[in-house]
Parts: structure tokens; sequence; C-alpha cells
């Protein structure tokens, strides 16, 4: 594809230097319908990255776009605070039938703000105000959000920089096979636990990703992640999953620890949740535990209600049948056998691949690598991301609804960039 330099003086001159995904996407997009995005110039991109994970449901959703439409156009309540309204009495109803019940879950739900960050800052205070401690245990190569709660508890050592303070009250502990199964799991977190000479102050919760997105798509496994269930159980810690990226049936039921079978106490939710990109958050937590007093934790833009349309909408479309899980996991096979094909190709470069249902990972020992294909394939019409402590990791995060002739393409594309940038 041959891409006209486009116009881009007004990003570089007024736009602030910390604009990211730009840079390395350079053209200027216009539209975007299922899983395509087109520039401005009629160029067309396969899109593997899903708005970070935030459009699970493809751009501009029919069946969505519909319900908001209908919404906005007989002047539906469009900011609403945490004020009660149809739009949020309908989502509340629907994912209480829909998600809620059907998995045994009684948790409250609580809207934090608009984004993900917002849903962890809220999960920290929350298990704080809970347990009276300040100490949270988070874990190696996690990322949880960039505002400064968030940030104590995320590993990435650039993203931690930027906070420009002392990141506090936080404590890293070793994500599944971060020691190559070389050390018994928990070992050394729970020997610290128990020995009052270690320095660490006894936790008020634990957070854990199942899936680390950012972190390089790390998988724990479920035996690992039901023994940080029963190790919280007997050291009176809570439980926190973030499944802000990896929830919504990115890793093919709707909550990434479902496939472990265990109950977190708190977890957080952003992301896919509208279904539609609108900015949304919840998080839900252990009815006991609500014990927040009226406007503890708030914010103006909380109650979004035209998200609470087009989530209710998702929800139902999407989450009745089982039938969305079930493709997820067959589009999973789908794009694991093509990047085995890519590995075995490349068996010298390729360092792994891992990941589960939509969400991949193709690992390069040569950490330059990945930043490379990423560029070549968007010279070809693929957009994907890079991910991992040194961006090592290509990582693909197609729409849950993408169609297998789609997503044969993006893989077509992305084993030509791979080997056009040996």
């Amino acid at each position: 594809m041959t891409i006209t330099q486009p116009d881009l003086s007004i990003f570089q001159t007024l736009e602030s230097e910390v604009r990211s995904y730009c840079r390395g996407w350079p053209t200027v997009f216009d539209r975007a319908r299922g899983s395509y995005m087109y520039d401005e110039d009629g160029h067309t991109f396969l899109d593997f990255f899903a708005g970070a994970g935030s459009l699970n449901y493809g751009h501009n959703n029919p069946v969505l776009k519909r319900a908001l439409l209908d919404y906005l156009e007989r002047d539906g309540v469009t900011h609403g605070l945490d004020m009660s309204t149809t739009a949020k009495r309908a989502f509340l109803e629907t994912f209480q039938e829909v998600i809620l019940r059907p998995r045994g879950l009684d948790h409250k739900v609580m809207f934090p703000g608009p984004t993900g960050t917002n849903a962890v800052e809220s999960a920290l205070k929350l298990a704080r105000k809970v347990k009276g401690r300040e100490s949270i245990v988070s874990f190696t190569n996690a990322f949880h959000g960039m505002s400064l709660g968030s940030l104590a508890v995320t590993g990435n050592a650039f993203k931690r920089a930027g906070a420009g303070v002392p990141l506090v009250h936080g404590t890293p502990m070793p994500f599944d096979n971060y020691l190559d199964g070389k050390v018994e799991d928990f070992l050394w977190f729970e020997r610290l636990l128990q020995d009052s000479g270690s320095g660490l102050n006894r936790p008020a919760a634990v957070i854990v990703e199942t899936v680390q997105g950012e972190g390089g798509i790390n998988v724990a496994r479920p035996e690992w992640l039901r023994a940080l269930a029963d190790l919280c159980k007997r050291q009176d810690m809570l439980l926190i999953v973030d499944d802000i990226q990896m929830g919504c049936g990115r890793t093919g039921a709707f909550f990434s620890f479902e496939e472990a079978g265990i109950t977190p106490d708190i977890i957080t939710v952003s992301k896919s949740i509208s279904g539609y990109g609108l900015p949304m958050a919840l998080t839900l937590f252990r009815p006991e535990l609500d014990i927040w007093e009226p406007g503890e934790h708030n914010g103006t833009f909380r109650g979004n209600n035209p998200a609470f349309v087009t989530a209710a909408a998702a929800l139902g479309t999407y989450w009745t049948d089982g039938q969305m899980e079930k493709q997820t996991l067959a589009r999973g096979e789908q794009v694991e056998s093509a990047l085995r094909a890519i590995a075995a190709e490349h068996r010298e470069e390729v360092a792994d691949v891992r990941g589960r249902g939509l969400v991949w990972g193709l690992e390069f020992h040569d950490k330059s690598r990945a930043g490379s294909v990423a560029s070549r394939a968007f010279e070809l019409g693929l957009l994907i991301e890079t991910s991992g402590p040194e961006s090592e990791v290509v990582k693909l995060l197609p729409a849950l609804t993408i169609s297998p002739e789609e997503l044969d393409e993006g893989l077509r594309i992305l084993a030509r960039a791979v080997r056009e940038t040996a």
C-alpha cells in the first residue's frame, strides 16, 4: 500500500509530545466499520487493535449504533452524574440478569468514573477502607492504569517514572512463571507474610490480571490463580481481579477469571463494557464490602448514559445464549494455529507464542523486531501494537465479532510482515 504523506502539521505543532499511537500509524483516520478503519485518503486498514480492547464488537456496530441513535433522537439524558435514569436502570437490570445471576455473583455495582484507572483507584481505596491497611500487593509486569494509585501497582519502569513522585504502598511479587517454574508458587510471598521480620506490611489486598496485556501477554495458569485466591483467603487479604482489558469476553468467558473457577472480592471492568467505545467503567464488589459513605468516591462523568444504552444493547445481543464465548474460543484457535506456523517458519527468531481467546502475543528474541513488524504491517494495511516491558511482543487484539475470513486476511499480512522484516 502506498500512503501519501498526510498533513499532520496541526497534530505536530499543537498537540502534546505525549501522543503515542499516532506516531506508529502516521495517517489521518476518518471512518471505521466492523474490523476496518479508513483514512481520509480512502486507504483501508484491518484493525487488530480494537481500541486497545475497547471495541470488542467492532467499530460502529450497527445494533449498538441504532440503540444509541434512538436514545439520542428522543432526547434521552446524556449527563446524569449518579442520578437514577431509565438508561442506568436498563443497564443494571440487564447486567444482573445476563451476567451476574447466571454466574452466581451477587456483587454490588459501582460507577467510579469513565476510565479503567478510575475503577482501579476506587478498588484500591475500598480495599484499604475495608481492611484498615495501606499496603497492596501487585505483580511483576502488571499494568493497572496511569493515575498515581494505579501506577503504584504497575510494573513498567517507564510508565512509573512519569509520575514524578514516589509511588508508595505497593509491593510487587513474581507473576506466574516469572522465575521459569524454578520456585514453588507463592513460596516467597507466603514466607514474607508469615515472617514478622520480613518488612512486608500486611496487605489489604492483592491485585492481579489473569492475562497481562500491556505486560507482554503473560497468561496465568488456572491453578496459579486458584492458589492465589486461596492464599488471599487464608491471609485475610482481598482479591482484586483487574478485568479491564481481558474482561467482556476477550478470553472467551465474559470474565477472564471464570476458567479458573475463582470468585474475586473486587472486580474492575472498563474498555468494552460500553460495547461502542464510549467511556464507562465498573467496580464490582461483594455486598459486605459496600461500606462507602455517600459521595466518598465520585466523579462528574461517572454516569455516562449513552454508554449505559450501548452496554445494555451489547449484553442483550451477544451474551444471552453462550455463542459469543464459543465463537471467541474458535477464533482463538485459528489465531494460535497461524502464529505457531509463523513461529515454525522463523524458529530462530520467535521466542514464544502465547495467549487465550482473542488476545495473543508473538515474542521475538530481538526486542526491536516487534516494532519493525508492527510498522511493516501498517504499511501493508494491518493495525497491530506491541507490548511487554521492552515492546518485544507483537500483540493481537482483534474484535470478537471478526469473521474467519477477516482473521485469515490479517494473519496473512502479519506473516508477510514478519517475513519482510527478517
